[in-house]
């Protein structure tokens, strides 16, 4: 892999990180907060041009 195309990616899953976070933590303050909730979380990411998706899961626990 060339360095150009790493840091294109280590760009992008900057990018997802963090407005992930965000939209994580704006979306659990409208339920109220998190105090003794768990949520199950999942992300799947697709690349268009590629056959490829990849999916994880896992819990946010307040």
């Amino acid at each position: 892999m060339t360095d150009e195309f790493n840091m294109s990616m280590r760009k992008f899953l900057k990018q997802v990180g963090v407005t992930s976070q965000q939209a994580i933590e704006d979306a659990v303050r409208k339920d109220g907060g998190p105090e003794g909730k768990t949520y199950e979380a999942k992300v799947v990411l697709t690349i268009d041009g590629l056959e490829f998706e990849h999916t994880v899961s896992g819990q946010i626990k307040g």
